[in-house]
C-alpha cells in the first residue's frame, strides 16, 4: 500500500532538485495511488498519542483517549494444567475495531499482566510498549481521526486475580473445575486488552476453547460448539453493545437448562452440586422478567439466564450481561437485584465508577418494587424501616447507610457501600413521592428507553428527571431531593 501525503509540499520537497516534467509525473502518481482510506490515515509522525487513562474519579488508569471500540473479536485457548500455580495457561489472541476520535500517533490498551506476542494495526506490524497496566502501540503510520483501524493483539501467560480496593477479587477466578472471569470494576483486563472503562461499549464475538468434558459459557448466544482432538470449542456473541466489566467467561461442569420466557431464549449454566437447591428459584427467570418488563420497560437484549456456580467461586454475585453470576444458589431478592441490573447498569451503564448509584440503587429499589407487588412490605415500609434502622439486624449496618451521599462515595474502596444500594433506592422513593406512583413508573421506563444501550451520570439523570417531572408534575419540587438525599451529607429529615 502506498502512503498518502496530506500536504502537496511533501511531494514537492522530495523531488525539488528534478525538473519540473518529473515533479508533475511524481504528483500525479502519488496522488493516482491514493485511496479514500489512504486519504483518512494520519501520515506517519504526525498526530499525537491517545491519552493514558480517562481520570475516572476512584479508577484514573482505566481507559484510554483517542478512540471507541466497536467490537471486540477475542479467541481464547485455555489449557488448566500447563502450570502448577494456579494451573491455568491462557493464548488468546484480540482483535480490537475501534474508531479514532483524535488523528493518533499512538494508542494505549489495558492489559494488566500476560505475555504480549505482537502487535498489529490494519494488517501491518506495529511497535509497543509495556507500562504497568499500559500497553502503548504505535502504528507504522498514524491513524487518522474519524478512521475505523483494527488492532490485533497476540498474548499468552496465566491471567491474574485483581483484589480489589475493598478486599474484593475478580479478574481470572480459578474454581474447582476451572475458572470464572469477572470483571467489575478493572478486572477484565487481567485477560483480554482493551478499553476498560464503562464509558466505551462494544459488541462482542467469544470462542473459548477448553478441554472436552468442560463447558465454556459467555455473553449473548452461542452461535457454534465443536469438538477436535479432545478439546470443545464454544463460540458466544452479543450483539448489543456491552461495557467490558459486565464480560465474562464462565469455565466447568455445567448443566445447561435452555427455557424460554415468552419469545426470549433462556439460557441457564449451573454447577452440578447447585441443580437441586437452585432449580426453584432459576424456575422463576420468566415470572420476573414479565414482572420487569412492566415495569421498566421492553427487556434491552436477545437473550437472558444465569450461571451458577460452587460458593467458593466468588465472594459476591455480578450482573454479567444477558445472564448473571451467582456463587451458589441465588435467594429471590438477589436474582430479581441481578436481572434488573440489565436494564440499569447493563443497558443504561454509568459514564463513571462515581455514577454506581445509577446501578445499584436502582437494582435495589427494584427488590422493594418485587416485595410490594409480591404481597411482602410496600416501599413504603421498607424505606421506613431503612430510616428508622428497622432494615437490618446489627447497628452497624442501619448506621451505615449514611455514612456518605449515594452520589459521592469518598473512595475507590466505598463505591458498594449501603449508602451506593440502599440511600440510592432511598432517592428513588422520595422522587416517588414527589411526583406521583403513575408518573414515576413512567420516569422508570422511559429513563430505561431514551438511554438504552447508552452511558448516563447523575446528572443526565437529575436533568431527565426534573424535565419529566415539570411535565408530568408541574407542582413537584425536586431539589430538596438531591441537596438532602443525593449529595447531603449525614442522615437527611424525613418529611
Amino acid at each position: 500500500m502506498v502512503s498518502c501525503p496530506h500536504r502537496l509540499s511533501d511531494v514537492f520537497r522530495s523531488v525539488r532538485l528534478r525538473s519540473a516534467a518529473v515533479v508533475a509525473l511524481s504528483l500525479a502518481l502519488t496522488l493516482s495511488a491514493c485511496t479514500d482510506d489512504d486519504t483518512a490515515r494520519s501520515p506517519q509522525g504526525t498526530g499525537t498519542p491517545g491519552a493514558a487513562g480517562l481520570r475516572d474519579p476512584y479508577f484514573p488508569k482505566m481507559g484510554n483517549g483517542g478512540y471507541d471500540v466497536t467490537h471486540y473479536a477475542l479467541t481464547l485457548d485455555v489449557d488448566l494444567e500447563r502450570n502448577s500455580d494456579p494451573g491455568h495457561h491462557l493464548a488468546g489472541t484480540a482483535v480490537i475495531t475501534a474508531r479514532a476520535t483524535q488523528n493518533l500517533s499512538a494508542f494505549n490498551l489495558d492489559l494488566k499482566g500476560l505475555d504480549v506476542e505482537s502487535v498489529t494495526v490494519g494488517g501491518e506490524a506495529a511497535r509497543w510498549k509495556r507500562a504497568g497496566q499500559e500497553l502503548t502501540v504505535r502504528p507504522k503510520a498514524g491513524v487518522g481521526e474519524g478512521e475505523t483501524f483494527r488492532t490485533t493483539v497476540r498474548y499468552s501467560g496465566t491471567p491474574r486475580i485483581i483484589t480489589d480496593p475493598d478486599g474484593s477479587q475478580e479478574g481470572w477466578l480459578p474454581t474447582t473445575d476451572g475458572a470464572l472471569a469477572l470483571g467489575e470494576p478493572t478486572g477484565s483486563m487481567t485477560w483480554f486488552p482493551g478499553n476498560h472503562h464503562p464509558s466505551d461499549k462494544a459488541t462482542y464475538d467469544i470462542t473459548v476453547t477448553v478441554p472436552k468434558g468442560l463447558r465454556a459459557v459467555s455473553n449473548g448466544e452461542l452461535r457454534d460448539e465443536s469438538a477436535k482432538d479432545g478439546r470443545t470449542t464454544y463460540a458466544w456473541r452479543s450483539t448489543d453493545p456491552m461495557a467490558s466489566y459486565v464480560v465474562t467467561v464462565a469455565i466447568g461442569t455445567y448443566e445447561i437448562r435452555r427455557t424460554a420466557a415468552g419469545k426470549l431464549p433462556v439460557y441457564v449454566a449451573v454447577d452440578p452440586a447447585q441443580v437441586k437447591d437452585s432449580r426453584a428459584v432459576l424456575d422463576r427467570i420468566p415470572e420476573i422478567m414479565k414482572w420487569a418488563e412492566g415495569r421498566f420497560g421492553p427487556y434491552p437484549f436477545s437473550s437472558t439466564g444465569a450461571i451458577v456456580d460452587h460458593p467458593g467461586a466468588a465472594g459476591y454475585a455480578l450482573e454479567t450481561q444477558n445472564r448473571p453470576v451467582f456463587p451458589g444458589a441465588p435467594d429471590l431478592g438477589l436474582l430479581v437485584h441481578e436481572l434488573a441490573h440489565q436494564w440499569y447498569g447493563d443497558s443504561v451503564t454509568p459514564k463513571t465508577w462515581r455514577d454506581m448509584w445509577l446501578n445499584e440503587g436502582f437494582a435495589t429499589y427494584a427488590e422493594w418494587l418485587w416485595q410490594e407487588d409480591h404481597g411482602g412490605d410496600t416501599a413504603q415500609e421498607i424505606f421506613d424501616a431503612v430510616y428508622e434502622g428497622r432494615h437490618h439486624a446489627d447497628a452497624a449496618s442501619n448506621e451505615a447507610v449514611w455514612a456518605f451521599p449515594p452520589a459521592n462515595p469518598p473512595s475507590a474502596d466505598r463505591i458498594s457501600d449501603p449508602p451506593v444500594y440502599e440511600r440510592g433506592a432511598m432517592v428513588l422513593h422520595k422522587i416517588r413521592q414527589a411526583i406521583g406512583d403513575a408518573p414515576f413508573f413512567d420516569l422508570l421506563r422511559n429513563w430505561a428507553t431514551t438511554h438504552r444501550h447508552g452511558n448516563a451520570n447523575t446528572a443526565d439523570f437529575t436533568a431527565y428527571a426534573e424535565k419529566f417531572a415539570r411535565r408530568t408534575s408541574p407542582d413537584a419540587d425536586l431539589a430538596p431531593i438531591w441537596k438532602e438525599w443525593l449529595y447531603g451529607e449525614g442522615k437527611p429529615p424525613k418529611a
